[in-house]
């Protein structure tokens, strides 16, 4: 029995180790700033202080390139596990992830007409994320009408359909890569494809967290219901739950979070995946405890593997999909090997 005493201690520990890594991921990378100078810059920025002329180039680096990086971190890795816990409970799917109902390939497939073929140039900056959201919610339209059914949305059937479609988007993908013009193209697609936060601006941070607050936000508010959904669609049928509704539901807010998320750092996966299963062993499966937790987490998760992407092999940076794969792999195998835990059922 988890108590809630074990609760808001959890909440605290993550809360500070949040905090800590924030400040260290932006004090730290290829160029190292003094924790000291890093909390001087964050304090004269946040205050409206002064600082010296010969302090402006480290003043940039923290307030200007990495403040914001990091904070998109918290962001992205909060995210992604919360739309892991909905996306679990939606599919009854303990290997489901935000990523396997092809929302994640259909933005990849945004994000490459920009990258090989110039759509969107108009927008500037914002070409990429514009079609990344566009490709993530057309991809949404398709697995939705191909999965419903007279009785409404299978998890089965949505599992099944948005795997499908996501080969079919991403062969589309690779034919656009092909045919490109740009020699490059193909490069630059697989990095996005594997995770960046490296063009992470001040201007990345407001649609992102406004989608992810929203979907904490409406997801604790169901979480009794997620609970119920999590037993059957005939059990929340006899609790007063219209599970087809509900599903209608969690299925819109996925695309349109997935979708922000992917639109500002790409595919990054496997946070969605092991992230609700490592909070459901501290702190047990109700929702609404997962829910609180495993923001936190996954924030801190995020924000250590962005440092890691950029202090391995300086000056390149890894892509975060590669550095998640590394961690998620090896703790997902320990997972289901675990005595006692059981995924969804025997």
């Amino acid at each position: 029995m988890h108590s809630r005493g074990t609760l808001t201690l959890t909440v605290l520990a993550l809360g500070a180790a949040l905090v800590v890594s924030v400040v260290i991921g932006i004090a730290l990378g290829p160029t190292t700033v003094p924790l000291g100078e890093t909390l001087h810059y964050l304090g004269a920025a946040l205050t409206g202080g002064t600082i010296d002329a010969d302090e402006i180039t480290g003043y940039s680096i923290i307030w200007q390139v990495r403040a914001p990086r990091v904070l998109l971190a918290v962001v992205v890795g909060a995210g992604l596990s919360v739309i892991g816990v909905a996306v679990q409970a939606m599919v009854r799917n303990a290997l489901a992830d935000p990523f396997i109902l092809g929302v994640s390939s259909g933005a990849s497939v945004g994000a490459t007409t920009v990258v090989a073929f110039g759509a969107f140039a108009a927008l500037g900056a914002y070409a990429l994320s514009l079609a990344s959201f566009l490709g993530a919610l057309g991809a949404s339209i398709l697995v939705y009408l191909a999965a419903q059914t007279r009785v409404g949305l299978s998890p089965l059937r949505l599992v099944l359909t948005g795997v499908a479609l996501a080969y079919g988007f991403q062969a589309v993908m690779s034919v656009l890569v092909f045919f490109s013009p740009h020699g490059d193209a193909a490069r630059t697609v697989l990095f996005w494809l594997l995770g960046s936060l490296g063009s992470a601006t001040w201007g990345s941070l407001p649609i992102a967290t406004a989608a992810v607050l929203l979907a904490i936000v409406v997801l604790l508010r169901r979480s009794r219901s997620l609970d119920v959904l999590a037993m059957g669609d005939e059990t929340a049928a006899s609790l007063g739950v219209d599970a087809a509704a509900l599903r209608r539901g969690l299925f819109l807010l996925t695309a349109v979070v997935t979708g922000a998320i992917v639109a500002v750092s790409g595919a990054i996966g496997f946070v969605g995946l092991v992230m609700p299963h490592l909070v459901r062993i501290v702190v047990g499966a109700s929702h609404a405890r997962v829910l609180t937790i495993a923001p936190l987490a996954g924030a801190v998760f995020l924000v250590w593997v962005d440092l890691l992407a950029r202090v391995l092999v300086p000056p390149r940076e890894l892509p975060l999909g590669v550095i998640t794969a590394l961690v998620g792999v090896p703790v997902f195998i320990t997972l289901m090997r675990r005595r006692g835990y059981l995924f969804g059922g025997r």
